[in-house]
Order: C-alpha cells, then sequence, then structure tokens
C-alpha cells in the first residue's frame, strides 16, 4: 500500500466509517441505553482518574450549582432526530450522547462557530474564553472535522527551517481580518510559505495557491495555527506532529480546552500583529532542544483525549450536569 494512504487510513478518520457508525448508533433504541446510564456512570467512582474527569466536566459545564432555569419553548431530546434541522455532524456528534437521556429532558444546543455567549444554557462548539462564559456549555460537536491527530515520522531537526500557514480567507466574517493581515505581512517572504486556498475579489489573486494536503504541511518546522470564525480548526492535528504550532493566544476554545494550553510549553505564542515570527522562529531553530520539549508536552497534552470510554464518560457526565444545573434531574 502507498505509504502516504496508509498513514491516512491510519491516523485520520474516514468520512464512510464516521457515518457507518452514527447510522448504526441511530437504529439503537433509546431505552436500552436509558437503563444503562447509571451503571456506565457508576465507573467513575472506582476510576483512578475519577478527580481529572470531574475537573474536565466542571470546565466545560461552568453553570451554577445553585441552578440556571431555562425559558419556556425549548425542545426536549426526543425531538433530537436525524433531518430536523441540524447539520449532520452537529447531530450526529449530539446525539451519540443525548440518547442516553430521557427523551423529556429540554435543552438548546447551538449548532455552527459559536463567538458569543448565548443569553441562556446552551450546548455549543465553541466560546469566548475571557468572560463570563457559564452558559456555553462545551460538548465534542463537528469532531470530525476538528478532532483529527496525525502521525508524524519526520524530527523537528530534519524539517525546512521555514513557517507555512494554509488556509480560507472568508471576507464576510470579521475574524479573517486576522489572516488577512497576516498574509499582508508575510506573503512572499522568505521565512513563511503564505498562501490561502479560495479566491475572493477582494483578495490578491497571487495569494491562492494549490492545495496541499496536512502531511505536506509536516515537512515544516512551524506551522501557523490562526483563528478564523472561531478557534484555528487545524491546531489539534499540529500539536500531534513534530513540528511546532505557532500562534498569538487563542481568544475562543472547543473541547480541546485552548484556554488551558500554556504558551511556550505547547505552542509558540507570537504577537498578534505577527512582527515576532521571524524572530521566534530563529530562537527555536537555534535551540532545537526547546522545541523538541514543546512538541513533547503538545503530544503529552494531545494524549488526554485519545481514551474513547473516558472521553464518553465525560461528554455523559457534561449533560448530566447540564440538566440537573437546569433543576430538571437530582
Amino acid at each position: 500500500m502507498d505509504n502516504r494512504l496508509n498513514r491516512i487510513l491510519h491516523n485520520k478518520p474516514v468520512k464512510l466509517f464516521y457515518f457507518v457508525r452514527n447510522l448504526a448508533r441511530y437504529a439503537v433504541p433509546h431505552r436500552l441505553l436509558q437503563k444503562r446510564l447509571e451503571g456506565v456512570l457508576a465507573e467513575v467512582a472506582s476510576r483512578g482518574d475519577r478527580d481529572y474527569i470531574l475537573q474536565r466536566v466542571d470546565y466545560y459545564n461552568r453553570l451554577p450549582a445553585e441552578g440556571v432555569p431555562l425559558p419556556e419553548g425549548l425542545h426536549p431530546l426526543g425531538e433530537h432526530r436525524l433531518g430536523r434541522g441540524v447539520r449532520t455532524a452537529y447531530f450526529f456528534d449530539s446525539y451519540e450522547f443525548t440518547r442516553w437521556f430521557d427523551d423529556g429532558l429540554l435543552w438548546n444546543m447551538i449548532p455552527g462557530d459559536v463567538t458569543e455567549v448565548p443569553p441562556i444554557p446552551s450546548v455549543v462548539k465553541s466560546r469566548p474564553i475571557a468572560g463570563d462564559n457559564a452558559n456555553s456549555v462545551l460538548l465534542n460537536l463537528d469532531k470530525f472535522r476538528h478532532f483529527v491527530f496525525l502521525r508524524d515520522d519526520i524530527p523537528f531537526r530534519a524539517k525546512e527551517d521555514r513557517a507555512i500557514f494554509r488556509s480560507a480567507i472568508n471576507c464576510h466574517h470579521p475574524n479573517h481580518v486576522l489572516r488577512k493581515r497576516f498574509m499582508e505581512r508575510y506573503f512572499g517572504s522568505a521565512c513563511c510559505d503564505a498562501g490561502i486556498s479560495n479566491r475572493h475579489p477582494s483578495l490578491p489573486p497571487e495569494w491562492t495557491k494549490p492545495h496541499i494536503s496536512m502531511y505536506d504541511h509536516l515537512r515544516y518546522r512551524y506551522i501557523l495555527a490562526i483563528e478564523g470564525n472561531d478557534v484555528a480548526t487545524n491546531l489539534k492535528w499540529v500539536m500531534s506532529t513534530n513540528s511546532l504550532a505557532v500562534m498569538p493566544r487563542p481568544t475562543y476554545e472547543t473541547w480541546f480546552m485552548e484556554g488551558t494550553l500554556i504558551p511556550g510549553y505547547h505552542y509558540v505564542e507570537i504577537r498578534p500583529d505577527y512582527a515576532d515570527l521571524e524572530e521566534r522562529m530563529h530562537h527555536y531553530s537555534t535551540h532545537p532542544e526547546e522545541a523538541e520539549a514543546i512538541v513533547a508536552h503538545a503530544h503529552a497534552y494531545i494524549d488526554q483525549f485519545r481514551d474513547r470510554r473516558r472521553e464518553r464518560l465525560i461528554s455523559l457526565l457534561v449533560l448530566k450536569a447540564y440538566f440537573e444545573r437546569t433543576g430538571q434531574l437530582r
């Protein structure tokens, strides 16, 4: 088998398998899972990582323990069905866990790239890191696109001593001005292979470069992870490689808990105006042992999301806490 195809099949999720697995879940009667829920969650009490699990639950669900009442007019879980106006990925990723709970429980889910805290307790994929974000309860949504980890066989020191930036610029989204500013500063620079993957009349046509795969990025030591609609989608897979993720301090977070990342430890932080990019690259290229330490820390951070059984327990507990803290469960 071709080496690249082999790596993709063993490291990237295959969309066909994703849909087959989720359609199979959809066929399982709710009642069977709802009867098992208490027993499944009872496992947490005897686990050695119990405190870690509960810490993650409280990070994702910051609703106050005293409770926040939900307004009238919300839909019960029983109406959360395939083809009811929710994008397929968001439906499958939420249904994987909502099916474990009573169909009569009420909730509010906001699909898509959420950059503001909703006025009522809501399940979301993303939220602002700063300020009171308690109404934004995180669940791992759209994970086929966002939660991708790669295998990288190229050591940091063997990579090309340059940075790479490849992404789209959505001229209709205000947050994409950050990517536009980066291109204005570094397109054509010797230190960075900068390009975008789309065309727009308001953008210089020379900015558009041919598509390259995730694995093609891995020949570079530095990979830019710049926020777009919300988080930088590529940050997860970049941190799973032997390249360094380079970015300004994040302002949004998802299930990946971007708000807990430590600059200089998990990634290379650069200024919001990107002015110190070359300086930071020079530092780590001349101190490769520091770069390799960041790579190791990034891999350790990624590893906490690889335990599927534990991730399921955390997800179920986040939803259970949502229903408890909105006064629907005791």
